[in-house]
């Protein structure tokens, strides 16, 4: 099978998977010297409700950071957010704090929309999509990834093309993740059921990079993702933002 077929192959495989679990990071650097990195996992589940446990064990970008890092569960539209920056902020007493996305004012809405869009770089399906746009990928070999037997990959996919590809609603936030960056160079593993194993990114603009890698595991296992206990879940405190 051609590279390009078995690439889209991969995507078609991507589409349909109900749930898996990601190990990604993620680090980029600004023209002016500062540099940010993201590194976490997420657990995701598609039915029969859309269900993400996202752990940031780093969130940093110049000298500004999230000590102690985040944790988030989505289930369907509701948000539970523990992050320890917040609570000292707001002066909440309780670990977790509740809100659905649609309920927050504008500014809220916005920070909600930026951590969604850091979850988006650790989406499978769009990741996959993403490498579709290649004109030039081409198979460099058999690697073993996490134990598993992979075909490796390799080529490059103009951004601009390739957002295109996207749902509307993770276009804008991926065009924002990859700034002014034009080609993405990629490798990508695929298993025996032609689905993803690793994938890298990296790419270069105006003195800006980005570099982001995902190891993915656990296709369509049982996973358990639940609200906190009620104990621990606070509302959204009134008129206050971890991010100014």
């Amino acid at each position: 099978m051609a590279a390009a077929e078995a690439v889209a192959q991969t995507a078609q495989k991507a589409e349909a998977v109900n749930s898996y679990t990601v190990d990604a990071v993620a680090e980029f650097s600004h023209p002016e010297g500062d540099t940010g990195k993201v590194q976490g996992r997420m657990v995701y589940q598609s039915k029969p409700q859309l269900a993400v446990d996202v752990t940031l064990d780093t969130v940093a970008f110049g000298a500004n950071s999230l000590p102690g890092g985040a944790r988030a569960i989505l289930l369907g539209d509701t948000a539970y957010v523990k992050v320890d920056a917040l609570k000292s902020a707001t002066g909440a007493t309780k670990p977790w704090i509740k809100a659905s996305v649609a309920d927050l004012d504008g500014e809220g809405q916005n920070e909600a929309n930026d951590a969604l869009g850091r979850v988006q770089q650790f989406d499978l399906a769009a990741a996959v999509k993403l490498v579709t746009a290649s004109k030039d990928i081409k198979a460099v070999g058999t690697e073993s990834v996490g134990g598993v037997d992979t075909t490796h990959y390799s080529g490059t996919f103009p951004v601009d093309e390739a957002v295109k590809l996207l749902d509307d609603d993770k276009r804008a936030r991926a065009a924002d993740q990859f700034g002014k960056v034009k080609d993405i160079k990629f490798d990508l593993w695929a298993d025996a059921q032609s689905l993803p194993r690793k994938i890298t990114m990296s790419g270069s603009a105006e003195g800006g990079t980005f570099n982001a890698t995902m190891l993915f595991k656990g296709y369509n296992e049982p996973v358990e993702i639940s609200a906190p206990p009620a104990s621990e879940v606070g509302e959204i405190p009134q008129q206050e933002h971890v991010f100014n």
